[in-house]
């Protein structure tokens, strides 16, 4: 899995500050860009901590995602907020490149595994021969490799990292969010100070799972 940070709103934490002070501010919105960024920045983290995430709508990320599996693409479109370009199987003929579950080879199974995926390609590369890719491609696994783009807003990324840095997320999303909130951090601290899960943000499991090594024992 490969996950680059392609572009990214600049001075993400300075604008979104600004438009906190701004709804609580008669001063004019050139006179709040030219006040102390370390009060702007403070400002910024009280009303995230207030749980007042609409001010960092304003900054948006874009990610480059390669090395993953159509599994994972089926589970991020589920976040709605957001912009997706994929590689098209319809128009890019498909190459022998998987994914394999950790839990594949833990179990000894990457064999077996490894037989029914070039089962999956020798099918496709037959039929193609003989009908449009677009309809070759109905036999490739949902673990086919896949590369897309990803453009988000930072409080759709704070709920994506809620939802998908949980222990409980699937193992490929999960480690796709990591990587991306370790990103973000670098560009944004103050936005994403206390993102990802909440057992580890809020002291608190939604899901209720106390036999999570995470669990918020208190």
């Amino acid at each position: 899995m490969k996950v680059e940070l392609l572009a990214h709103t600049p001075e993400a934490d300075l604008l979104s500050a600004t438009a906190a002070k701004l709804t609580h501010s008669p001063s004019s919105i050139q006179d709040l860009r030219t006040g102390d960024p370390r009060e702007l920045e403070s400002i910024l983290r009280h009303v995230l901590r207030l749980g007042h995430e609409s001010v960092v709508e304003h900054a948006s990320y874009t990610f480059g995602i390669s090395g993953v599996s159509r599994a994972l693409t089926h589970q991020l479109v589920r976040h709605r907020i957001a912009s997706y370009s994929q590689q098209s199987q319809r128009y890019v003929e498909a190459e022998v490149d998987y994914v394999v579950p950790p839990s594949i080879r833990r179990a000894g199974l990457e064999e077996r595994y490894v037989e029914a995926m070039d089962a999956a390609w020798q099918a496709y590369h037959h039929l193609k021969q003989k009908v449009p890719i677009e309809d070759a491609r109905y036999v490739l696994p949902n673990a086919a490799g896949t590369a897309l783009m990803v453009t988000m807003n930072a409080r759709s990324l704070l709920n994506f990292f809620e939802l998908r840095c949980c222990l409980h997320a699937q193992w490929e999303i999960r480690a796709l969010a990591w990587k991306m909130l370790r990103l973000v951090r670098q560009t944004s601290p103050a936005i994403f100070e206390r993102a990802g899960p909440p057992c580890k943000t809020r002291q608190h499991c939604p899901m209720d799972k106390s036999d999570c090594r995470w669990y918020p024992h208190r």
